[in-house]
C-alpha cells in the first residue's frame, strides 16, 4: 500500500482548538497505519516549526497563509468563486502538494476541511477521503437569515456559491466525512451526495479532574465559558450571557462570576470585562486549571455545528454543563449536562445548579463517565479504516 497524503487548513498542532484536536487525531490515526505526508496551512507564526509533528509525519510542507480578507474578497468576486476557497488559494501550497505528489508513493489523499479539496489533483488515480467536519454552508446560510443589508447578500452569496462547491467536491471524493450523524443527514438532504459520520472523541486521560496540571484560584460561583474568542458564534454566545442571562443569575447569586477562557479575544469580547462579575482571560497555558475551577460550565451558542469539543472537555473534568440546544445536539449525553432550550430555560439552569453544588457535582461524575463509556478516541475513529482501506486489525472481522 502507498502513502497517505494529508491537506490541512491548519497545522494540526498542537491540538487546543476545534479544528486542530480533530485533525491532529485523524492525523495520529492514520500514521499509525501508513506513512503520511503533510501539506497545511500556519496562520500562527509559531506553527511553522512544529517539531512534534515530526512523530507522526514522514515529511511536512507548510505554508503561512497571509492573504488578507480583502485581498480574498476581490479575488472571490472576480472569480465568482466562494470566499471561504479564495482566501486559502496560495501557489505557494499548489507547488508543494505537486512536488510531494511528484515525489512520494501517494495513493490516498485525505483532505480535512473544504478550504484545502481545490489542491487535489484534477487527475491522479488517488482515492479521496474529503472530512467535510461541518456543513459550512449551512452556517453561512443561518448569518444570512440573521444578517441585514449588504451582510445578508454577502452571506447568502457565500452559502449558495459554497453549497455547490460542496456537492462537486463530495462528487469527486471516495468518502465524504462529518463530525456527527445531523451534520451528514443535512448533507444528503441538501445535495443529494453521500455522507458519513465520524464523531469526535475526548483524551480522558489528559482531561482527567485528577491529573496534573496548574490550578487556578477562584470563587465558588465560577461559570467558565472556553473557545476560540474570533469565532463569531463564541462571540455572540458570551455576549449573550452577559448582557441577557448572567444578570438575572446574578440577582439570586450575588458572588456569580463569568469567565471567558480562549486566544484572540476580539475588541468586543475584551469590552465584557467591564461589565460586573466578567473575566475576559486571551489565551491560557492550559485550560484545564480553568474547568476544575468553575462551578459549572456554559455554551451558550446560538449557531453550533456538530459536536462541540468545548462541551466535552468539560464534560470529561467532570464539570456540570449547561448548554444550548444548538450546542448540545450533536452529542449523545444521556441526559448529562443540562440543555436550556429557551433564554429562561438557560438562566434557570444555570441559577439551579449554583444553588445546588451536590447536584451539580453529580451532574459532572455522571457527565464524566458518560464522555469515558461513549468518547474514546480510538472507539469515535475506528470506522475511518474502512474507508482509507486499511485492512482489519488482528482481531477484528474482515
Amino acid at each position: 500500500m502507498g502513502d497517505i497524503l494529508f491537506l490541512a487548513h491548519r497545522v494540526p498542532y498542537p491540538p487546543d482548538r476545534g479544528d486542530k484536536i480533530r485533525s491532529f487525531h485523524m492525523l495520529r490515526h492514520l500514521a499509525a497505519r501508513r506513512r503520511v505526508h503533510l501539506a497545511a496551512f500556519a496562520d500562527d507564526p509559531r506553527d511553522m516549526d512544529r517539531p512534534e509533528l515530526a512523530a507522526v509525519t514522514a515529511s511536512r510542507a507548510i505554508v503561512r497563509r497571509s492573504k488578507s480578507q480583502a485581498v480574498a474578497g476581490l479575488q472571490a468576486l472576480a472569480s465568482g468563486r466562494p470566499l471561504s476557497l479564495t482566501a486559502f488559494d496560495h501557489a505557494a501550497m499548489r507547488r508543494a502538494v505537486a512536488e510531494m505528489l511528484a515525489r512520494e508513493a501517494i495513493d490516498t489523499i485525505f483532505v480535512f476541511s473544504s478550504q484545502m479539496a481545490q489542491y487535489l489533483p484534477a487527475e491522479g488515480g488517488q482515492r479521496v477521503i474529503m472530512d467535510f467536519v461541518d456543513m459550512d454552508s449551512a452556517k453561512f446560510a443561518a448569518y444570512a437569515t440573521a444578517a441585514k443589508g449588504p451582510m445578508r447578500w454577502i452571506y447568502a452569496r457565500e452559502a449558495r456559491l459554497l453549497m455547490a462547491a460542496e456537492a462537486a467536491i463530495a462528487a469527486r471524493a471516495d468518502a465524504s466525512l462529518f463530525v456527527s450523524e445531523a451534520e451528514a443527514g443535512l448533507f444528503r438532504r441538501s445535495t443529494g451526495a453521500e455522507a458519513h459520520a465520524i464523531e469526535n472523541g475526548i483524551d480522558t486521560a489528559h482531561f482527567d479532574p485528577s491529573a496534573p496540571f496548574a490550578q487556578v484560584e477562584a470563587g465558588p460561583g465560577l461559570i467558565v465559558f472556553t473557545g476560540q474568542m474570533d469565532y463569531r458564534p463564541n462571540v455572540e454566545a458570551v455576549t449573550w450571557f452577559v448582557d441577557a442571562i448572567l444578570p438575572r443569575v446574578q440577582a439570586a447569586h450575588p458572588r456569580a462570576q463569568f469567565a471567558i477562557v480562549g486566544r484572540n479575544p476580539t475588541d468586543a469580547v475584551r469590552a465584557l470585562a467591564r461589565r460586573d462579575g466578567v473575566v475576559v482571560t486571551g489565551e491560557v497555558d492550559d485550560v484545564r486549571g480553568w474547568l476544575a475551577a468553575a462551578a459549572l460550565v456554559v455554551a451558550p451558542l446560538k449557531l453550533a455545528r456538530g459536536i462541540q469539543n468545548k462541551v466535552l472537555e468539560a464534560m470529561a473534568m467532570a464539570r456540570p454543563v449547561v448548554a444550548s440546544a444548538a450546542a448540545a445536539e450533536g452529542i449523545d449525553h444521556k441526559g448529562t449536562i443540562a440543555v436550556g432550550e429557551t433564554e429562561a430555560g438557560m438562566i434557570e439552569a444555570v441559577t439551579l445548579l449554583l444553588g445546588d453544588p451536590q447536584s451539580a457535582l453529580e451532574l459532572g461524575r455522571d457527565a464524566r463517565a458518560r464522555v469515558i463509556a461513549r468518547y474514546g478516541w480510538d472507539a469515535r475513529l475506528a470506522p475511518l479504516d474502512a474507508f482509507v482501506g486499511f485492512p482489519p486489525r488482528l482481531g477484528e472481522a474482515a
